[in-house]
């Protein structure tokens, strides 16, 4: 959403204060308001503030370096229709996750629904998860096409980027973009060679991945995930693996990686490589984020750490993601800090039940969460909606960061990063 369109659903004595007024226009969506509302009250803004923030950001070049573009909601109905049909839970799940990524493709509804989502955050381009945790090819393809239909389906409003350079084009044309990460390395698991394994690295490349997960949370044939209590380091395939991305384009991601894996794929790595959505260790201790010799390690080699807006992992809301961007600049620099939320925003609910049983199902195996790892307070995740984008802007206004320095965090450095991986890629 633009500065004026912002401006129209607020009133100028209650911007301060937080909240929306009732005689003025607002979304069509509550949970936007609402999420607004919470951030505003965080936040309190002087009126000058909040308009030198959304006029910056509306300029601005937004990229979200880890994300999800806004999901529809799901069709009680058909749900119920496939449940009474004798549908395995495998693919309730999968019909689940296509609803949500390619609804709006179809159905009008949702699809004004997920403009105006866009259009409230006012983003031009999403790192966006296009795969899957795991290492199966056709695992990791299942999510990239769904969003390639997207993207192929939408192009008058939405479209799929390439290169870097079709970012700032679209943000020069006043389009928006997915740019696509695999979140996870495919490995076919014949165990040939490692040449063999590693040979769908460029495949994946071909069809439009730039940045792919080493682990996720469990260990891998590559490293250890974050939640591995052995926190071993990088293995002797992890070591190729980098190599091979480094060789072809990709971006290298240690976000769910272990502080050892993640330390040593930053000094192994040739190119820039990131974590795209954590945290900083120094200011709140969880798994998920990094301590300051994986964060200096991955300054070293010319990359950034994407502060993400989960509140369990940064220790609060709004203030709190705002502090974890504040000791990345004072600590190693603004060149080095980009915002990767890791959030979606998610179309309000359609009526309708869906009897599912009430049978209990194993956890994932990938889920493997510590106890109280996920916990956090539903106030401050209100705060950082993914919708409240442009009050993210403000709040860096507020902490009397240069414009310069804020473009930079928006999606600057990401630019960077990603030009530097792209100009080195090796074509054969």
């Amino acid at each position: 959403m633009n500065r004026r369109g912002f401006l129209s659903t607020t009133a100028g004595g209650a911007i301060a204060a937080g909240t929306l007024a009732a005689d003025v226009p607002r979304f069509a969506d509550e949970a936007i308001n609402k999420a607004r509302e919470a951030a505003l009250a965080a936040l309190k803004p002087s009126t000058r503030d909040l308009e030198h923030g959304l006029a910056l950001h509306e300029r601005a070049l937004v990229w979200d370096v880890y994300g999800f573009s806004p999901r529809a909601a799901l069709d009680p109905a058909m749900l119920q229709s496939k449940i009474d049909a004798g549908a395995s839970d495998a693919e309730l799940e999968d019909l689940r996750e296509d609803i949500s990524m390619t609804r709006h493709v179809d159905d009008a509804a949702e699809l004004a629904t997920y403009k105006a989502a866009w259009q409230a955050a006012g983003v031009t381009c999403i790192f966006q998860n296009a795969g899957e945790e795991g290492q199966d090819p056709l695992r990791l393809m299942k999510r990239l096409a769904r969003f390639t239909y997207v993207t192929d389906m939408l192009r008058g409003f939405i479209g799929k980027a390439a290169t870097p350079e079709e970012i700032v084009a679209a943000k020069r044309e006043g389009r928006r973009c997915l740019y696509f990460t695999g979140n996870g390395v495919p490995l076919p698991q014949r165990w040939v060679s490692v040449d063999d394994e590693l040979a769908y690295v460029k495949l994946f490349f071909q069809l439009g991945i730039r940045m792919m997960h080493v682990t996720y949370n469990r260990r891998n044939m590559l490293g250890d995930g974050c939640a591995e209590t052995a926190n071993g380091g990088l293995s002797d395939l992890g070591r190729a693996a980098i190599a091979e991305m480094n060789r072809v384009g990709m971006i290298v991601d240690v976000a769910h990686s272990g502080w050892q894996t993640s330390l040593e794929a930053a000094k192994v790595s040739n190119a820039p490589m990131v974590a795209s959505h954590t945290g900083c260790d120094a200011v709140h201790h969880h798994i998920r984020c990094k301590p300051d010799n994986v964060i200096r390690a991955i300054v070293d080699k010319g990359g950034l750490v994407g502060i993400c807006c989960i509140p369990s992992f940064l220790g609060g809301g709004i203030t709190a993601f705002l502090d974890h961007i504040d000791y990345v600049v004072k600590k190693f620099g603004v060149d080095h800090v980009a915002i990767g939320t890791d959030t979606a925003y998610s179309a309000p609910a359609r009526p309708g039940r869906v009897n599912t049983g009430s049978r209990r199902t194993r956890t994932r195996f990938e889920a493997l969460w510590p106890k109280g790892a996920l916990d956090s307070n539903p106030a401050d995740t209100l705060t950082l909606a993914w919708t409240n984008w442009p009050l993210f802007t403000v709040g860096l206004v507020q902490r009397g960061y240069s414009d310069e320095a804020i473009e930079k965090i928006l999606g600057g450095n990401m630019l960077r990063v990603s030009r530097a991986v792209f100009a080195a890629r090796k074509t054969r």
